[in-house]
């Protein structure tokens, strides 16, 4: 998705995946000439580029997810992003590292550990000469999906001159408390390499929840009447009031459900099916490792309809075009999109941030 997001304007060298389904969906849409399918600590800079403007990292985050297992950058997940950083220091050291650098990863990343692993990545950055900072974006700005995301963001320090692309102070809209938290726990030399990246505020998305549903999707089918009525009997009185709310209302509604572990008023606990009526699906997630997959409830009036979110519409809310191919098995195609990143983001901050830099380079070559 990441290829998706930077689109035609980027030629890929080289892609790396060790999930074998993932890499063939990868084939399916873009050939099986740059994918090479294996565990990132068995890359070597020999199947590298000789130079490239990017190399874009979105790896495990489990172990720094807030509902994962703590264990951060020293997990068996998350922790590849250290053989995959071992790269880039080789490429440096042979005198052909990436010209910049993207790294995306869960919003936990800015607490996991006291922020000590926000530090870690920082401070690897610095090593390698690279001028970076970090940004949190979230899908929708660009799409109706809550999917807040950390991306840091590289670029070799002699490449060009940063102040062009940067703040002097942070912004509101994509430096959030969080991550100004985490930034002044840097030391000093990370801080001395840190800059605060110019993002333009993107316009108001006009493009609905709806949009993105199927009429007659072909992946799931809806529920028994029955099957629907057992997922509003697992509704908290606060959830039944928002459904109540929607029947009254008299127009035709769609609303989103994740089951969730809640504790009730006796404080044992339960399963809950919270439902959200706001025109925003909730963030996407794998369905692995005990996580809910989203459920779409149809209200109009007595009406009530529920079926799993299809796999096209999990897609749709990750940018991708109704022509992406997506894997035949229901499970695959889920946990595809649900790990994947954001297609319009991606495009945002190429957009406004690596291209401009890019073009740059090469008007300041020209000149000289």
């Amino acid at each position: 998705m990441a290829r998706a997001g930077l689109g035609q304007n980027w030629e890929c060298v080289f892609a790396n995946d060790i999930d074998v389904k993932k890499a063939e969906s990868y084939k399916l849409n873009w050939g099986n000439n740059e994918i090479k399918v294996d565990d990132i600590a068995n890359i070597t800079t020999d199947q590298l580029s000789n130079h490239s403007d990017l190399t874009w990292a979105s790896f495990p985050c489990q172990d720094l997810s807030s509902a994962g297992s703590g264990a951060g950058l020293d997990g068996t997940r998350s922790g590849t992003f250290w053989p995959f950083w071992n790269i880039v220091k080789k490429l440096r050291a042979e005198n052909r590292a990436p010209k910049m650098v993207v790294l995306e990863n869960v919003c936990g990343t800015l607490t996991s550990h006291e922020s000590k692993d926000f530090s870690a990545i920082c401070s690897a950055m610095q090593k390698e000469d690279y001028r970076f900072g970090a940004v949190v974006m979230d899908a929708v700005d660009f799409l109706p999906q809550s999917r807040p995301r950390l991306f840091f963001i590289g670029m070799q320090k002699d490449l060009t001159d940063v102040s062009l692309f940067t703040r002097e102070s942070p912004d509101s809209k994509w430096h959030p408390k969080a991550l100004i938290n985490a930034y002044q726990k840097l030391e000093k030399a990370a801080k001395d390499s840190w800059v605060w990246w110019y993002i333009p505020h993107p316009m108001k998305r006009n493009n609905r929840l709806l949009d993105c549903i199927e009429e007659n999707p072909d992946s799931v089918s809806w529920h028994t009447p029955a099957e629907t009525q057992r997922l509003i009997s697992l509704m908290s009185p606060h959830n039944l009031s928002k459904l109540q709310k929607i029947k009254v209302w008299g127009k035709p509604k769609i609303g989103t459900i994740y089951k969730r572990t809640r504790k009730d008023e006796n404080g044992i606990k339960v399963q809950r099916a919270e439902v959200r009526f706001d025109d925003i699906s909730g963030c996407l997630r794998t369905p692995s490792g005990g996580s809910s997959r989203q459920i779409i409830l149809f209200v109009h009036n007595e009406e009530i309809r529920s079926r799993l979110i299809s796999t096209r519409e999990t897609a749709r809310l990750m940018g991708l075009p109704d022509n992406y191919k997506l894997p035949a098995k229901y499970n695959d195609a889920y946990h595809l999109t649900g790990d994947g990143v954001v297609v319009p983001v991606v495009n945002y901050i190429s957009q406004h941030v690596l291209e401009p830099i890019l073009t740059n380079v090469k008007k300041s070559k020209k000149a000289a």
